[in-house]
């Protein structure tokens, strides 16, 4: 069953990923009920979400409602649940952090992840993204990126970083590639930075939650419409493909809506 289930999301053309997921899913499935049943189904849904974050649940629903398909039983799929969309953000680095890790990082000499940690903060950029900046960039002002679908992402250098960066380079008597190399000249992976990321968390006392890449994303957004109010400059910047998504800057961290609270709440 398993083989020809396989073979059923293979014809699909699903990723090799999504495959390893959805089989998994079933296995999971089948090792506590012996049958395919609302009951069994409705009771693997309960199972779920006593166990797994909404988001993991409704991966592992929609595994089930594939493999109901492939079953030809459709009238058995279940409904996703519903994800609640918090009214805050959460584990963003503050400014006041953000100056501090920069602030220690510079003066501890770890000039290579000071630029990391400038770069995310003052690009907006990915993980992703970050890994493809070139000293090419740094010069020009902006990279242009193209996803599959045809469509540019530009992230542009601020002139303070430029700047700044040119110094850098210049030291290093780097004239062209990648910006963010290893000792061996190869590109640092994303898991390299988070991990040394976290060490720097604990290092210098400040909150590993709020020290990991896409933070660092967050503050520039935060920034950036506090001194700049247009979401929708701010949506392209971020490469965002709906304005809706940006929608989430405009709400306040937990830790600026607790101090807003202890400030203006005395009654």
């Amino acid at each position: 069953m398993k083989n020809s289930f396989e073979i059923y999301l293979k014809n699909n053309n699903l990723s090799d990923n999504t495959i390893k997921s959805y089989l998994f899913t079933i296995s999971q499935f089948k090792s506590s009920f012996k049958t395919t049943s609302k009951e069994s189904i409705e009771s693997y849904k309960i199972w779920l979400i006593d166990n797994y974050k909404p988001k993991t649940v409704n991966l592992r629903l929609q595994a089930i409602n594939c493999y109901l398909e492939y079953l030809n039983k459709p009238n058995l799929k279940v409904h996703f649940v519903k994800i609640q969309q918090k009214t805050y953000l959460e584990n963003v680095i503050s400014n006041a952090d953000y100056e501090y890790l920069k602030k220690s990082l510079k003066q501890d000499n770890e000039v290579f992840w000071y630029f990391v940690v400038r770069f995310l903060a003052g690009t907006g950029a990915r993980i992703s993204e970050l890994l493809q900046i070139k000293v090419e960039h740094i010069e020009t002002g902006y990279l242009d990126l193209y996803s599959k679908g045809g469509k540019i992402r530009r992230i542009y250098i601020p002139l303070a970083l430029k700047k700044e960066a040119q110094t850098w380079i210049n030291s290093r008597n780097q004239k062209t590639g990648f910006l963010f190399v290893n000792k061996y000249g190869n590109r640092i992976t994303s898991r390299g930075i988070s991990g040394q990321l976290k060490k720097f968390a604990i290092k210098y006392n400040i909150d590993k939650k709020v020290v990991y890449p896409h933070s660092f994303r967050h503050r520039f957004a935060k920034n950036f419409l506090e001194k700049y109010n247009d979401i929708a400059l701010l949506a392209d910047l971020m490469g965002h493909e709906s304005i809706e998504t940006t929608r989430i800057y405009l709400r306040r961290t937990s830790t600026e809506q607790q101090a807003i609270v202890d400030k203006v709440i005395n009654w």
